[in-house]
């Protein structure tokens, strides 16, 4: 998002159609929504992962208690067996650890994408009350919001694909891949809607009739 975003809200609210603000309202709720899915589906793949880690050990004690009890000739076919339950074992252990790892990456994301949301909420609850603005400014504003939601509902759409990855042949590489990508978008997104949040904010300090009604709208919207 360019600087000096406030400039260009003036020249395009001339020309943007009045139009109701209220669209922006579902992609958040359907972001909040997907947050709680990504973030359940991750959890739940973590508890599956342990369980079978757990009856692999509870395998484990049972041929090592089956080995008093073993003639000779049957050694060989336990040790076979052994071997093959440790590197089941030791594979489903190095998959529980990468879900772990990988999952407060995911979350980190999650929550910048929740905060996203909040943000927009209570800045918007401010802008559309704010008398300094015109109706065509209001919709021109509340349209780049819309954008940026669209763009922070897209990026779910990607740890969605992480959390798919884990039951499909997904290289750890490409998995990375995805989730640095999903990062990357999530700041910028997040940081596009604290600049332009920012920037309209001082724009109406900026309409403030005197320095007692410019001292308001700064408390009013927190800036310092």
């Amino acid at each position: 998002m360019k600087k000096h975003v406030f400039y260009i809200l003036i020249m395009a609210a001339a020309l943007a159609p009045v139009q109701s603000a209220k669209a922006a309202n579902p992609w958040a709720a359907i972001i909040e929504a997907a947050i709680k899915k990504v973030v359940k589906a991750v959890d739940l793949m973590i508890q599956r992962r342990q369980n079978r880690v757990i009856r692999l050990q509870n395998a484990q004690k049972a041929l090592e208690n089956a080995m008093a009890k073993l003639k000779l000739e049957q050694i060989a076919d336990w040790v076979k067996k052994q071997r093959d339950l440790y590197r089941e074992y030791y594979q489903e252990l190095k998959k529980v650890k990468a879900v772990i790892a990988y999952y407060f990456r995911i979350k980190e994301i999650a929550e910048k994408n929740a905060r996203l949301v909040d943000e927009y909420r209570r800045v918007w609850g401010l802008i559309e009350n704010d008398e300094n603005f015109t109706a065509r400014e209001l919709a021109y504003i509340h349209q780049v919001y819309v954008g940026i939601l669209e763009t922070s509902a897209k990026n779910l759409d990607l740890l969605a694909v992480i959390v798919r990855s884990f039951t499909t042949q997904m290289s750890d590489a490409a998995r990375l891949e995805i989730i640095e990508k999903a990062g990357r978008q999530v700041d910028e997104n997040l940081s596009d809607l604290n600049t332009f949040n920012r920037e309209n904010m001082l724009l109406s300090v900026s309409r403030s009739k005197t320095a007692h009604e410019a001292q308001v709208v700064r408390k009013l919207y927190g800036i310092q």
